[in-house]
This record gives C-alpha cells, sequence and structure tokens, in this order.
C-alpha cells in the first residue's frame, strides 16, 4: 500500500470516482470487463468443498492446537480474540494494532484467559506485515476498518497464509474484490467472511425450513442493515457510543473511520448481514447467481440533523455534506427467477431490524411481525408465531452447539462464525462462506453506488465463480457438523 490509512480516507471520494468510472463499460456490456465473464482465461478456481491440494489440516499433528493471528483488536477483533482463547484448540500466537489503547484492552484480556501472551506488533499502519512474517500462523483474522480488508488480505496470501478470516466487508472499489478472487485462487487458499448473521438461529431456522420445503419453491427474499448507527458514526472522543458529534480524527473507535464513508459513498455500504443468508437459502454461486441490481437512494438528512439537535446548528461539523442517503434500496434479479430485496437504513431514529422475508409458493416467513404462514397447515389469513414453527426446525448445529455458543457476541452467532473457521483449518477444507461468497455479498456495495449514480439504472452483477455457479452445490450447514 502506498498510501496511510489517513490518506486512504480523506481520498475516499476517489474510490467514489473509480467505481464511476466503471459505467461506461457496464453501459457497454455490464462488468465483465474486470474478468468477470464465465470461464475467464488463466483461473482454474478453486476445488471448493476438497479442501487444499496436499493438505490435510492438522490431521498429522494430533493434539496441536490452531495457531491463529489477530489484526485488529478493536472492539470488534477483541470479541473474536476473546472467543478464541474460550477455546482449547486454539492458540492466539499474534496481534497487532495501532492503538494502544485497545492493545491495553486486549492484554487484559489476554492475561484474565489465563494462555501465554501472544506476539504484539504496532507502532506503525504496516506492523501487520511483521505478524503476517510469522511462520507458524495457521490462519489470521481481519479486524479492521473497511479500507484495509483488501490490501490487509492480499498481503497475507501473498505471505502463504492459506487461511484468511475477514471482517465485512471485503473491499471498497470492484477491483479490489476481483484482486482477492484471483489472489485465492491463484495461491489455493481460502478467504472467508465472518458473516455471523448466516449463524442466527431464527435465520438457519428459516434456511431449515427452505431446505424441507415448507415454502415451496422460492420466489422473493428481503433483508438488509436497518440500524441507528447515529451514536456510532459520532462520538466526544472518549466513549464509543451516543454521546458527541465528533467523526474523524477528534473521535474514537468506529466514528474515526466509518463516518466519512457516510460522507464521500452513496449506495449500500452494509449488504452481507441481509444478503449472506438469503443467498445461502437461494443457492447463489451453488446452482444460482445474481444477475443484475439496481438501487436507488433517498436524500441525505439525518446525520445532519442529528448533528445540529447534539451539537448546534454552529458545530463545524454541520457544514459538512455527507452523500450517503439516508435509505438505499436495492432490487437483485437472480438466474433462476427470484428477486432479491435490500435496504440500507442507519441514520435516522428506529429500532434495530434486518427485516428478513423469506417467500414461496407455499408460504413464507416475516422478521419484522415474527411471523410464519404455511399454506395448507396455517389458519387461512391468519399468521402463526415464528416460535413454535423455529422451535420444531431448529437447526441442527443449534441443537447440539448452543450450549458452547451461550455467551458468544450477537446472541451466540459470533460463536458459531468462529468455529466454522477453525473447524474448516483443523480438517484442511474449504470455509462455508468462501471467497466467492464474500466477493459476491460484498461486492453489492460498489456497485450499489454505480446504480444510484446512474438514477437506478440497472447493472450487470459479475460472476466471481467464472461460470462455476452452474456446478457447485450447496453444502452450507447440511447437518450438525459445522
Amino acid at each position: 500500500m502506498a498510501t496511510t490509512r489517513r490518506e486512504f480516507v480523506r481520498n475516499m471520494s476517489l474510490a467514489s470516482a473509480g467505481v464511476l468510472a466503471g459505467m461506461a463499460s457496464a453501459e457497454a456490456g455490464g462488468l465483465a470487463g474486470a474478468g468477470s465473464l464465465a470461464g475467464a482465461p488463466g483461473a482454474a478456481g478453486l476445488a471448493v468443498g476438497a479442501g487444499l491440494a496436499g493438505e490435510a489440516g492438522l490431521a498429522g499433528e494430533a493434539g496441536r492446537s490452531v495457531r491463529l493471528g489477530i489484526i485488529g483488536v478493536g472492539f470488534r477483533g477483541e470479541s473474536h480474540l476473546a472467543l478464541a482463547l474460550r477455546r482449547p484448540d486454539v492458540d492466539v500466537v499474534a496481534i497487532c494494532d495501532v492503538d494502544d489503547q485497545m492493545l491495553d484492552r486486549a492484554k487484559g484480556i489476554l492475561q484474565k484467559s489465563g494462555k501465554a501472551m501472544p506476539k504484539i506488533f504496532t507502532g506503525s499502519p504496516y506492523a501487520y506485515r511483521d505478524l503476517l512474517a510469522l511462520k507458524d500462523l495457521d490462519g489470521v483474522i481481519i479486524a479492521t476498518p473497511w479500507e484495509w480488508h483488501s490490501p490487509m488480505i492480499l498481503d497475507a496470501l501473498a505471505a502463504g497464509i492459506k487461511y484468511v478470516g475477514t471482517e465485512v466487508i471485503l473491499g471498497i472499489t470492484l477491483q479490489e474484490h476481483w484482486d482477492v478472487v484471483d489472489a485465492a485462487e491463484k495461491n489455493q487458499a481460502h478467504v472467508m467472511m465472518l458473516e455471523n448473521v448466516c449463524y442466527r438461529r431464527d435465520v438457519m431456522a428459516a434456511l431449515n425450513m427452505v431446505r424441507q420445503g415448507l415454502f415451496g419453491e422460492l420466489l422473493h427474499l428481503q433483508g438488509g442493515y436497518q440500524h441507528d448507527l447515529r451514536g456510532v458514526k459520532f462520538n466526544d472522543g472518549k466513549p464509543p457510543y451516543d454521546k458527541g458529534v465528533e467523526f474523524g480524527e477528534k473521535a474514537f473507535s468506529e466514528a474515526r473511520w466509518r463516518t466519512n464513508h457516510s460522507v464521500h459513498r452513496n449506495g449500500d455500504l452494509y449488504p452481507t448481514h441481509g444478503v449472506g443468508p438469503l443467498a445461502m437459502m437461494a443457492d447463489i454461486n451453488r446452482g444460482n447467481r445474481f444477475l443484475s441490481l439496481s438501487s436507488f437512494a433517498t436524500k441525505t438528512r439525518g446525520l445532519h440533523n442529528y448533528i445540529v439537535k447534539n451539537g448546534g446548528e454552529h458545530h463545524p461539523n454541520a457544514a459538512v455534506r455527507f452523500r450517503l442517503g439516508d435509505i438505499v434500496t436495492t432490487h437483485l434479479h437472480c438466474a433462476n427467477g427470484e428477486t432479491v430485496l435490500l435496504q440500507h437504513d442507519t441514520n435516522n431514529p428506529r429500532p434495530y431490524s434486518l427485516g428478513f422475508r423469506v417467500q414461496g409458493t407455499n408460504g413464507l416467513w416475516m422478521d419484522v411481525a415474527n411471523s410464519v404462514y404455511v399454506d395448507g397447515v396455517s389458519k387461512p389469513d391468519e399468521w402463526d408465531p415464528a416460535a413454535g414453527w423455529f422451535a420444531k426446525y431448529d437447526h441442527p448445529l443449534w441443537q447440539k452447539y448452543s450450549k458452547d455458543a451461550e455467551g458468544a457476541g450477537h446472541g451466540g452467532m459470533d460463536w458459531f462464525v468462529l468455529n466454522a473457521f477453525v473447524e474448516s483449518i483443523k480438517r484442511g477444507v474449504s470455509t462455508p462462506q468462501d471467497v466467492y461468497d464474500a466477493a459476491t455479498w460484498s461486492a453489492i456495495s460498489p456497485l450499489s453506488e454505480i446504480s444510484v449514480e446512474g438514477g437506478g439504472r440497472p447493472v450487470d452483477f459479475p460472476d466471481f465463480t467464472r461460470g462455476q455457479w452452474m456446478y457447485r452445490k450447496n453444502d452450507f450447514a447440511l447437518g450438525d457438523d459445522f
């Protein structure tokens, strides 16, 4: 990386301009020019589900723990750290961060665990490269600001790391997504986006119902990220949430970097919580794929209003012009005929909801209403409480591991996503959410920016599998393994 993280964020508007540069090629023939055509030359792809050639995980080293490095121990990274330390089959051998305060918190967590203090890398935005140079790493977890994900993943793959777990999202520009896919294929390595909502208990029960045909043939799916983040995007530089109206260098935690994306970009900036679970239900990249999307954004009011209300109309940040529309709606069309609707809604007061709706020819689940309707079983024109259905169709993973997941973040689903990553390393197999999923789910961000800038016009969706979606099988969470 030629620029520092601070310079990258300051120049975020250039990333938006780079995204828009793809509009001309998209107008001519979609976004295939970046290697998105099925069967692009020189790319054999990963043998998904078959593991790495010549690797057998840790099977030949009985009793050895998985050796993990964690890059970024902010609030999200320290959650991964705490869960990793709970596992007897994991040794955290190295951590890295540029923030001394967060490193001190991480050291406290480590000391309480009773496990050995790992090597600590800090002092430079590029100190993580020294962590990647360690010879005994089985995998790394990246939990840093979004703009660092793609460069760090690429550096990890270049260093020979075969398992990389990254927090959402994968990258900022569409090209960064292709760069990660290409590098993973070249190095026959695994990149797993740690999308935890795929393991939410009600979501997995709904997946189980889909697979057992309760809803019939799928027609339409909805989800999104509907979460009042005003108290996350601003603070006073001390507590991380709900106090103050500063962002950037004067702020702390996510407000230091995340809010800049709302200043410079306009699209669905955080699509994976919604689309990840829906993609698994609809077999995306595994017998189905997204063909195109269209996105619209409302006017932007919420962040400015929050600043004025809490900091006054004369606060310097009241003069900031935010690009991000308060509500961004994205409509996706699938090869098998389904439609998917996503909403990004983070700038105004509202209760949290991912707004799931899974509808088929025989019934549907409505997340907001906590309701299910199944034709021929439910009373005509009456909703059933979802709890009864989900208890009956509770996913085998939750039936087996719910006790292990107790106390883990986000209602336990953080345990499941880390468990999947660790078990994949131990067995030397593909991660259940692979690099093609990561690229597909995350690419909605730059693609939606193109569509919004073009007045909502349809944009062709690239095929990161290069045609292999027609032959891949959906083996995500088929049983109670991982």
